[in-house]
């Protein structure tokens, strides 16, 4: 390939196969060409073989150029690409590889924080539902409590509610629980949904939503203010059930100390007692092995209230009562007096109580009627015989209410204040008899007092 000119077209071309040829001359025709001359141009390119040019323009002859070019490249990429193909590869597989395990470990910590969330809550799940549960538990426990102790003759009234804490006056219109103490429904806020889902894909469905109230108040301080209520509930039926352990124990003591104090055999009068119709099988009181203190407490009380009411049956029998209602007036005491119609010394077998004439005469205990009617020196007179040698007499009455074999109970009348038989005026005249012998009825009167004053 050359740039030709015209000059260059006027010779004859020479052949390299020409050498050591003879000279000749071409034909004719080929002369001629030759001898026509090319155009002059600088931008015209000649691509000569075997004697043939060919002409190419600039813009044709740098495609070509640029073609060649591109190709050899594409022959040297294809080339180093199979000569270095498999560390290319394998850096490649090693980065996509790199990339897997990186993006791996990043779902596994994420699964690994959902999973610790998600047993977080699980966990404060079940211990909320174990804390409520104990709740509900206790609060069954104080209901059965509270009606148990309303059962009580002993005790009177209600528990008192406890007085509502300071933040707590606001709570209805939060729609938050409000503690209250027993025989009410405690209402709970439902806890929100604690079930996470492991999902890849939504990552941000993990977080569950946070209730207002849980977020505002907390179930744990719910649960410390309901466990105080109870608390406070728990502590005034336990009060209430010492207060009344107390009296009961307090009142036995008295009681068999006015036993003693009268010289009285107790086990003989149990036995005077009469029994009421009563009956049916011996079951014996047991106390359960997972008694608490409460129900320890309650049984002593139970076992100390029969024993009362027996003591107290007995005790009907022993008068130790007053015989007039109101207030108490001797007119004369038990003892040697000097007589008021003879003047002279004389034993007063009883009391005189200064009453009206028509007043009431009650029997001072339960008994029966073993006499009613006209007694000498006593006049109008009616005695009660209360067994175990025990016995009452009631004189100078202007009438009797009662007849002899009656059955009287305490504070019957059995007759009316008067002077009759051996009296200076309306009295009535009051003795107490232990196997047929007057005592001091004082002694009784004083025990009645000491009983009265618990």
């Amino acid at each position: 390939m050359s740039k030709s000119s015209a000059q260059y077209s006027q010779y004859a071309q020479h052949h390299p196969h020409d050498h050591g040829r003879s000279l000749h001359r071409r034909p004719a025709a080929v002369a001629a060409v030759a001898a026509i001359p090319l155009p002059d141009t600088d931008d015209a390119y000649t691509i000569q073989h075997h004697g043939k040019q060919v002409r190419l323009g600039p813009v044709v002859f740098w495609i070509v150029v640029g073609t060649v070019v591109l190709l050899g490249l594409w022959s040297a990429a294809t080339a180093t690409y199979f000569a270095f193909r498999d560390d290319v590869l394998t850096r490649l597989i090693a980065r996509q590889a790199e990339m897997q395990y990186a993006y791996e470990d990043r779902i596994a910590e994420l699964r690994a924080k959902v999973d610790r969330a998600t047993s977080r809550q699980l966990l404060d799940q079940e211990q909320f539902d174990q804390k409520l549960d104990q709740i509900m538990k206790r609060q069954t426990a104080l209901e059965s409590r509270a009606t148990a102790l309303g059962a009580m003759p002993d005790v009177t009234g209600s528990i008192p509610r406890a007085a509502p804490q300071h933040g707590e006056a606001n709570q209805t219109t939060q729609g938050t629980p409000k503690p209250s103490p027993i025989s009410d429904t405690v209402i709970f806020v439902a806890p929100p949904d604690r079930e996470a889902r492991l999902e890849s894909r939504a990552p941000a469905a993990i977080a569950a939503p946070v209730n207002q109230f849980a977020k505002n108040q907390g179930f744990d301080n719910v649960l410390v203010r309901l466990t105080n209520s109870l608390d406070q509930v728990e502590r005034r039926q336990v009060a209430a059930l010492s207060a009344v352990e107390e009296g009961m124990d307090s009142r036995m003591r008295r009681m068999r100390g006015v036993v003693s104090d009268l010289g009285l055999n107790l086990a003989s009068l149990e036995a005077a007692v009469p029994r009421a119709p009563m009956g049916g099988p011996f079951v014996p009181v047991k106390l359960t092995a997972n008694a608490g203190p409460f129900e320890k407490q309650l049984y002593r009380i139970n076992v100390t209230r029969a024993e009362m009411d027996r003591l107290n049956r007995t005790l009907a029998q022993v008068p130790y009562r007053k015989p007039v209602v109101g207030e108490v007036e001797f007119t004369s005491g038990f003892g040697v007096r000097s007589d008021p119609f003879l003047g002279r010394p004389a034993m007063h077998t009883g009391l005189d109580f200064r009453a009206a004439t028509g007043d009431p005469a009650r029997v001072t205990a339960n008994g029966k009627v073993v006499s009613a009617g006209w007694s000498g020196g006593y006049g109008r007179m009616v005695e009660v015989d209360h067994g175990n040698g025990l016995s009452t007499r009631y004189g100078h009455l202007s009438e009797i209410n009662v007849k002899v074999g009656e059955i009287v109970k305490i504070g019957q009348i059995i007759g009316l204040v008067g002077s009759t038989g051996r009296s200076t005026g309306p009295h009535l005249h009051y003795e107490t008899r232990i196997d047929g012998e007057a005592v001091d009825p004082q002694k009784f009167l004083r025990a009645g007092v000491r009983l009265s004053a618990g």
